[in-house]
């Protein structure tokens, strides 16, 4: 008899998790409580128009490849990507903005128009920015945390210097411009801290930026959860859709059944791509291994308020990615993390992928994605929505220097009540841990349960971290580690790959 794994949430960590196990010949089935799998990454269509309702960047195409690859597959066997032409445009007033070019070269000369020398200046710092690349993602990064020693290798000996610093000094050093410390400090946001709280090591997202471009796959981001569910469905995942967990059972310490819409299944190993704090109040109380006063003294990534609008006509002077910069980011971070409410001027993040992607609209039409990014945890009311939406939509009319509001066919929003009903996520974040110093690697919550035997978790608040690409290698950790030490190990057909 094979061993039964069973995993809660359909996310991308559980999603790849569920990939490699079945590869590795045991019974897997993910148990999501929403209708569509996709966790955080799912899409709303309405009146012709289609949004991805999650991520919408595509970073590292390399690590989505080397998923795929462990399955002996591509990417392109199951969606078409798209390389962004410019990648993204970043606006500081009215009509003044930087357009990111999606080639060295000409980011290069963009840099050394707008700061004489900052061009030469620029490549070293990608350069060293390529070589913690090659350090942390082909290598670091695939390594499961369960000791300090996993960090000292030959490469990071070299680089100890690096994890004590920080980014945004690193980059103040290099450039004066306020616009490209802005431009270059942008890609740690991704990593869910202060540029200023960002270790330098972690530069290693600029080169994900300028060295390997912002990417498009057709039909958007969902398409990437599509495939993923097909992968799983090939090699043998079960996949149970409207299953809420309400309980995870142990016995004598070890993990043995959970309870799926009141029914009991049983279960060899649980493991958990849900939201990490709120899998362990699905176990009694003296089975948890961090207590309420752990997760409230961790630093986590901001959560955000998103609206999803039609417009009835082609919105100019943006591009598919545009950002808006034109309020004092210093101010709006401490509003984030230091004293969490409600900023009084956000910067603000907009998503047009109807310019590059026309299933997104009807013809002639415009869907865009806007997001604010907010403290977890703080009030969160349909007034408050419909303020910030005014502020933004305001000041997009202004920078681009166009009327848009009454072009407005309908718009949806979501923010932290909705993190909170749709994914149990602690506070409403929506990103995870943000990785700082001591959040890092090793001392992120754990894979393996040290409390319950055969229950292990999976994701954003664990390792390697926040976003898409940590968490396809978040689900390949875990894996290896239920291969490890997995007690019944022996009961299972070992799959060829598909």
């Amino acid at each position: 008899m094979n061993t039964k794994i069973k995993i809660l949430g359909g996310g991308f960590s559980s999603l790849s998790a569920s990939c490699y196990l079945a590869k590795m010949g045991y019974d897997v089935t993910i148990y999501e409580k929403n209708p569509t799998l996709g966790g955080r990454a799912r899409q709303l269509k309405k009146d012709g128009f289609t949004f991805d309702i999650g991520p919408t960047w595509y970073w590292m195409p390399d690590v989505f490849e080397r998923f795929f690859s462990d399955f002996n597959k591509k990417p392109s066997d199951y969606y078409t990507l798209k390389k962004l032409s410019p990648a993204y445009s970043v606006y500081f007033d009215t009509l003044d903005f930087v357009t990111i070019a999606d080639n060295m070269d000409v980011i290069t000369k963009t840099f050394e128009d707008i700061e004489k020398g900052s061009g030469k200046l620029l490549k070293e710092f990608i350069d060293e920015a390529k070589s913690n690349y090659d350090i942390a993602i082909k290598d670091l990064v695939y390594r499961p945390g369960e000791s300090a020693l996993e960090l000292i290798t030959p490469q990071t000996m070299l680089k100890v210097g690096q994890f004590f610093g920080n980014i945004s000094k690193d980059i103040r050093k290099r450039f004066k411009n306020k616009k490209l410390i802005q431009i270059l400090e942008f890609p740690v946001l991704f990593l869910g801290a202060k540029p200023s709280d960002t270790p330098s090591f972690y530069s290693f997202m600029n080169f994900a930026d300028f060295g390997l471009g912002t990417w498009h796959p057709q039909n958007g981001m969902y398409s990437v959860v599509l495939a993923m569910e097909k992968l799983a469905t090939e090699l043998g995942v079960k996949i149970v859709t409207n299953a809420n967990v309400s309980k995870i059972n142990v016995e004598n310490g070890i993990a043995g059944s959970i309870v799926v819409n009141g029914e009991t299944i049983t279960a060899d190993v649980i493991l958990s791509g849900a939201d990490y704090h709120h899998t362990e109040t699905l176990l009694d109380k003296k089975y948890r291994n961090y207590t309420e006063q752990y997760w409230n003294r961790r630093t986590f990534a901001p959560s955000s308020l998103l609206f999803y609008v039609g417009f009835d006509k082609k919105i100019i002077n943006t591009e598919h990615h545009t950002l808006f910069f034109d309020t004092d980011f210093d101010v709006h971070a401490k509003d984030i993390y230091d004293n969490p409410k409600w900023p009084e001027k956000p910067l603000f993040y907009a998503s047009f992928p109807s310019k590059t992607d026309k299933g997104s609209a009807p013809e002639g039409k415009e869907a865009g994605i806007f997001l604010i990014p907010l403290a977890p945890g703080i009030e969160d009311t349909p007034e408050l929505r419909e303020r910030y939406f005014d502020k933004i939509i305001t000041r997009l009319e202004k920078l681009t220097n166009q009327e848009v509001k009454k072009n407005i066919i309908f718009k949806e929003s979501f923010c932290l009540n909705d993190f909170v009903k749709e994914y149990n996520s602690y506070k409403g974040n929506a990103y995870g841990l943000a990785n700082t110093l001591l959040q890092t690697a090793f001392l992120r919550p754990k894979l393996k349960s040290p409390k319950v035997k055969n229950l292990y978790f999976t994701g954003q608040l664990t390792v390697p971290g926040p976003g898409v690409p940590p968490a396809l290698i978040s689900g390949k950790l875990v894996a290896g580690l239920i291969e490890k030490y997995n007690t019944n190990a022996i009961n299972k057909t070992v799959k060829q790959p598909i």
